[in-house]
């Protein structure tokens, strides 16, 4: 009768230590993926953006490589559900892709900052879980359920792309599995690793170590945490939100730790693996900075900059409902499942931060003249 408490602290546990190696690492190596469509866009820096798909790449072959071998069953996550709902995908990874830029970085990257001592980034955070939340469960989700979601279109098998290419090509799933997973995440590692000036130890790192913390992820909670109710006697996952198996994603998370704080005395709210990854990541960040010395109290500048801010956390809270992820819950963890939809909503994601970080350059050079300046 003990199994269902004690799997759920370990995988809460191992949540939190995930979090402390991303929020360390992540502050580290500057690793940010709004950052990273920054450079690139700004400059034509492609370091950042290589430490992104380098990531991308080891989650796609770790992720898939435990699924190969039995101990994962990515069907049961949220990114490979039949309904294919396209419109909300492509608009709500584009209005995150938006938010993430006035806000100076996506939920991970203000967890981080946080970390640093930040308070414009408490103030996202406060911000991104109200409007998570509402998207949610409160008014937003109408409009979710009501005006976006129907926009689908079913895949009965699911969207992963094994699945979808069985048809047209006539070979078994698994052996599409494999060939993707090599061809995709072998890919990606070996296009990231292409470049000498990538191979510093930043980059090397970050790119690494965010890869094989989502792969920990899918393993802690799809084969560690999963076990038999001794409620029901069934096999459930154990400290997750979704009941299934879950990694890294931070939209949702800033919703349920609000709650969390907000229902502190509900002897039914616990620290989820999701939550816990939340904490750890602060922590983390904030054990990097205290060590380095580079903690700091910083606050908004101006009103414009108070209200970019505000507006950005609003987006990416409802935007990353809507497109069930954000850069690292669809951009990475998604993308480890070959779901076609997180794919999808990657492009829109960088598509929307491409879009704004331009006007906001041309705003800039406009008024002031000024040189491209590197997001940090």
């Amino acid at each position: 009768m003990g199994a269902s408490p004690n799997l759920a602290h370990v995988v809460a546990w191992g949540g939190f230590a995930i979090g402390l190696v991303i929020g360390f690492v992540g502050n580290k190596t500057h690793f940010c993926t709004m950052g990273a469509v920054s450079d690139l866009v700004n400059m034509g820096d492609w370091g950042r953006m290589r430490m992104w798909l380098l990531a991308i790449g080891i989650a796609i072959v770790g992720a898939n490589g435990l699924e190969l071998l039995g101990l994962v069953d990515l069907d049961g996550s949220i990114y490979r559900t039949p309904d294919f709902t396209w419109l909300s995908y492509l608009l709500g990874g584009f209005l995150f892709g938006v938010g993430m830029t006035l806000a100076s970085g996506c939920g991970t990257k203000t967890l981080i900052r946080i970390g640093n001592g930040n308070l414009k980034s408490i103030v996202v955070f406060l911000v991104l879980g109200v409007f998570a939340y509402m998207s949610l469960r409160g008014v937003l989700g109408v409009v979710r359920v009501g005006a976006l979601e129907p926009a689908a279109i079913r895949f009965p098998g699911g969207q992963d792309l094994p699945v979808l290419l069985t048809h047209a090509t006539g070979l078994g799933r698994r052996t599409l599995q494999i060939l993707l997973t090599v061809a995709l995440g072998g890919g990606l590692i070996v296009f990231a690793l292409a470049r000498r000036d990538f191979w510093t130890i930043d980059h090397l790192l970050g790119g690494v170590s965010v890869g094989l913390a989502i792969v920990a992820g899918w393993y802690l909670t799809g084969h560690v945490g999963y076990g038999e109710s001794p409620e029901t006697l069934e096999m459930t996952h154990f400290g997750t939100d979704s009941r299934g198996p879950e990694s890294v994603t931070n939209v949702a998370p800033f919703a349920y730790t609000l709650e969390l704080f907000m229902l502190w005395t509900d002897a039914s709210r616990t620290v989820t693996f999701a939550i816990a990854v939340v904490f750890g990541i602060v922590v983390g960040s904030a054990a990097h900075s205290v060590v380095t010395g580079r903690f700091r109290i910083e606050g908004f500048r101006t009103t414009e900059d108070t209200g970019n801010h505000l507006v950005g956390a609003a987006l990416m809270g409802f935007g990353g409902v809507v497109a069930m992820g954000c850069t690292f819950g669809q951009g990475i963890t998604g993308v480890s499942t070959l779901a076609l939809g997180s794919i999808v909503t990657f492009f829109a994601i960088v598509a929307g931060a491409a879009v704004t970080i331009k006007l906001q350059y041309w705003l800039i050079v406009r008024a002031t003249d000024a040189d491209p300046v590197r997001v940090e």
